[in-house]
């Protein structure tokens, strides 16, 4: 485990000591240290949610000075982030606790509804109660709810992947009016913060946040419908959105007025063409979407996957310093292969030689983008996919 975390250096880049007189800011506080815990913590509404338990606190973010190069930011995100009894969230949580990251968790708001009463999700322009993705035993949403608790308190974030995941047809996400994202949201905040009503649990801690509070982004289903999303998100007060598909490798910008975090095309290993750095594009260029593929195919899809986010990270490390942003499900698909690809190439950012990279939640790194000079973010924007940085130049 590292002594030193890489949430607590967040903002400091190569030669950090000498460059703090020249940004001009603090170096925070270095290792976060979680405050004590209350002795008891205050219920939110009918208890499901909390407040008073405290988590390590984010880094102070440093401004760059003009000329001074960023850190390697990287965001592993993971959409749905149900535990299903695969030991998945776990497992992950105990890799960034290994490794000094933070992740973004997007839950999705039915993973904490029973599915008998799935009558209470009205989605637009779909069937009361219909979901395409399956709702969750009692165990398994005992078992999320735990490990969202857990994460929250170990400095991750939790955002929102919205609730039935539609995808296809008149009902696909992609046909929703902002009023109707504006129902799903809703609708997904109360499935968080009235899952003790729903459920009638009294065996499972109440999530120690207040959910309200923390949302400040999400990813839609399947990358689709962020155009009417936007406002609905700047009304509601989001600060980024990570829906967009097909991004490059490059600094980001606004939306609309929220930052755009899109997934981003990366080299992929053996092809001419990129592929998106989520795992299940990865997927589907090699199994033709199949998740159960034979199991010959597997290691060399497991070292392709892995090659493809180092190629991606190495870009990025080696040239602009654009943020690299990974979007993961917690799913075995293909003998779990695109897990074992995520673990391996988080533990190569991660490696001690690299003291300039940050692996950090979108919120970490929206309050980074906040700090900065628009003066500078402007010059890192003017740097294309590979574009070498340099300090003469930007």
């Amino acid at each position: 485990m590292r002594e030193v975390s890489r949430r607590g250096i967040l903002g400091l880049g190569m030669g950090a000591a000498a460059s703090l007189a020249v940004a001009g800011c603090s170096s925070g506080s270095g290792t976060p240290k979680p405050a004590k815990k209350t002795t008891q913590a205050k219920p939110i509404g009918d208890g499901s949610t909390s407040k008073g338990e405290q988590r390590p606190a984010d880094p102070k973010p440093e401004r760059l000075a003009p000329g001074q190069k960023p850190p390697q930011f990287v965001v592993f995100s993971w959409d749905g982030a149900g535990e299903v009894g695969n030991g998945l969230f776990p497992r992950f949580r105990k890799l960034a606790k290994d490794h000094g990251a933070t992740m973004t968790f997007f839950l999705s708001g039915i993973y904490c509804l029973p599915e008998s009463k799935k009558s209470l999700y009205r989605p637009p322009n779909n069937p009361v109660g219909a979901s395409d993705i399956g709702y969750l035993t009692d165990e398994h949403i005992k078992e999320t709810l735990r490990n969202v608790r857990e994460a929250w308190l170990e400095g991750h974030e939790i955002g929102t992947h919205f609730n039935g995941h539609f995808c296809s047809g008149s009902g696909s996400v992609e046909n929703w009016t902002s009023a109707q994202w504006k129902s799903e949201i809703d609708q997904a905040m109360s499935f968080v913060t009235e899952w003790r009503t729903n459920t009638r649990f009294t065996d499972v801690e109440p999530l120690p946040f207040d959910y309200h509070k923390e949302l400040i982004g999400g990813r839609t289903p399947c990358l689709k419908g962020q155009t009417n999303l936007l406002p609905t998100a700047r009304e509601l007060g989001w600060r980024y959105d990570a829906s967009s598909p097909g991004g490059l490798q490059v600094w980001p910008s606004k939306k609309q007025g929220v930052w755009d975090f899109p997934l981003q095309q990366i080299p992929f290993p053996g092809h001419t063409f990129e592929v998106l750095s989520m795992d299940y594009n990865i997927l589907a260029n090699q199994s033709q979407n199949s998740t159960n593929a034979p199991p010959a195919n597997y290691p060399g899809w497991r070292k392709q996957a892995t090659d493809a986010y180092i190629a991606g990270f190495n870009r990025a490390y080696e040239t602009n310093r654009a943020p690299f942003f990974i979007g993961n499900h917690f799913e075995q698909w293909n003998g779990g292969i695109y897990m074992d690809a995520v673990e391996e190439a988080l533990k190569h950012m991660a490696d001690e030689k690299r003291k300039d990279v940050r692996l950090v939640s979108f919120k970490q790194f929206t309050d980074w983008m906040d700090a900065q000079d628009p003066a500078v973010l402007a010059d890192l924007r003017g740097l294309g996919v590979g574009q070498a940085w340099s300090a003469s130049g930007h």
